[in-house]
């Protein structure tokens, strides 16, 4: 059934040449004959910057998470921590399937395909590619001159935070992503990126893993002048015991911002990325 209902979607997307030809980040080319009416994301950025490129009055199926914008929380769910209902979602019909590569199955994406769908696969390693996403949704989606106008905000933003804080000293810093077992980010990560525009250095920003595990001895090794947690903590001076000869945690240079938004993949890291600035800035006031 799954097969017969999404073969006959296929057969009536592929009538004529393809007028819309992007890109993927796994190199894949995705063409459409013309804008789908409906689209599916399997993660929650996806869903934002699908808002974000003028093309969230599409979206008709979502993943578990998404919150943001609140008209994208309404919407049923497809997806749940990187796992595809491939029934429910054929059962939406969508014309478009937006997918996270570290996040969804490879395994689901190819079954996806198997079954006709498109499915238009991202990964954003830094600011520059959220805002480049953005327009290429937009490509797809059919809204590109909305997509190029957030985009292009999106720059300018990040433009004025980077020039702001230019020549200014350098922080070390340690990011903070849980606290038992204590995890981090490596300069890999998209939330390094964001420290860098604020003059901060990620002490683990070589670590081979992107979210590796992090000892107490390899902590006061590391000698972070400030730490960002995820709210884990910032106001629990027990939980900091034993690393007085940190400086961060000997002037109380501990603080907390909402994971949801340092952490996040799409146009809302603007926001983490203005409060991890503003916390640096009191670290060198």
């Amino acid at each position: 059934m799954i097969r017969a209902v999404a073969l006959a979607m296929a057969a009536s997307m592929s009538a004529g040449a393809h007028a819309l030809q992007v890109k993927d980040d796994r190199g894949v080319t995705i063409s459409l004959e013309r804008p789908p009416e409906r689209i599916v994301s399997l993660a929650p950025h996806l869903a934002e910057i699908a808002f974000a490129a003028g093309a969230g009055a599409k979206l008709v199926g979502v993943s578990t998470f998404t919150r943001h914008p609140a008209e994208a929380e309404r919407l049923p769910i497809v997806a749940s921590y990187g796992r595809v209902d491939i029934e429910r979602l054929i059962a939406l019909r969508p014309q478009l399937v937006l997918a996270w590569r570290s996040g969804n199955s490879a395994l689901q994406i190819g079954r996806l395909e198997r079954l006709g769908l498109p499915v238009f696969v991202t990964e954003t390693h830094s600011l520059a590619d959220i805002p480049r996403i953005i327009r290429l949704i937009g490509a797809l989606a059919g809204s590109a001159d909305i997509a190029e106008a957030r985009a292009r905000r999106f720059d300018s933003d990040v433009a004025e935070l980077r020039r702001r804080h230019a020549g200014e000293r350098s922080i070390a810093v340690f990011l903070e992503i849980w606290h038992r077992p204590m995890l981090t980010v490596n300069g890999e990560h998209l939330a390094s990126d964001a420290l860098r525009l604020c003059g901060g250095r990620n002490v683990f920003a070589a670590a081979k893993a992107l979210t590796p595990l992090v000892s107490r001895e390899q902590l006061l090794a590391a000698r972070p002048e400030a730490i960002i947690t995820a709210g884990f903590g910032a106001e629990a001076p027990q939980a900091w015991q034993g690393l007085d000869p940190i400086a961060a945690v000997r002037y109380h240079r501990i603080y907390a911002i909402d994971p949801d938004l340092l952490y996040a993949q799409g146009p809302r890291l603007l926001e983490g990325a203005r409060a991890l600035c503003n916390r640096l800035e009191r670290v060198r006031n």
